[in-house]
């Protein structure tokens, strides 16, 4: 009985390891990464963009394909319901690059990427819990659009736009 028990349970890892794929992405291609301007919305990118591309390893600071990357963010308050009772802020973060090869000095690809999220506020602004809910949805805006950004670096390819 107890050989049966194990035979079953082999089988059965047998068949999960087989249903299972390892999808890696293989970059044929290594990527160096300009100055982000912004303040801290900028240093934010470029240390969530310097840490997706290592953690690949496509990150080379002396290749000949540079990232030129910029973001912003903007809000809009909103109400969501007839009686106005709820208001919300909505913030949307737009993430526009440039790949560009320094050698011929001509563009690969360029795009813009948006990502957006709300908060119900407070009315006043001196409310701590405004500012802490901006800074987190621009701050996870900022992770998305990137991982996003990553996703989009399987197509680019090493010939220049015509």
């Amino acid at each position: 009985m107890f050989k049966i028990k194990l035979l079953i349970l082999l089988l059965t890892s047998f068949f999960i390891v087989s249903c299972t794929n390892n999808q890696t992405h293989s970059f044929n291609q290594k990527y160096s990464l300009a100055y982000i301007e912004g303040g801290f919305d900028g240093l934010l990118l470029k240390n969530y963009l310097l840490s997706s591309l290592k953690n690949l390893s496509i990150y080379d600071p002396n290749s000949n394909y540079e990232i030129r990357a910029n973001i912003n963010h903007s809000a809009n308050i909103y109400i969501t319901n007839i009686d106005n009772t709820s208001d919300r802020q909505k913030i949307s973060t737009s993430l526009s690059f440039q790949i560009i090869s320094t050698v011929d000095n001509c563009q690969l690809t360029s795009d813009q990427i948006s990502v957006s999220q709300f908060y119900i506020y407070a009315s006043a602004d001196k409310f701590l819990s405004n500012q802490t809910a901006v800074n987190k949805i621009k701050k996870d805006n900022t992770e998305s659009l990137v991982k996003k950004f990553i996703n989009k670096l399987i197509t680019v390819g090493n010939k220049c736009d015509e």
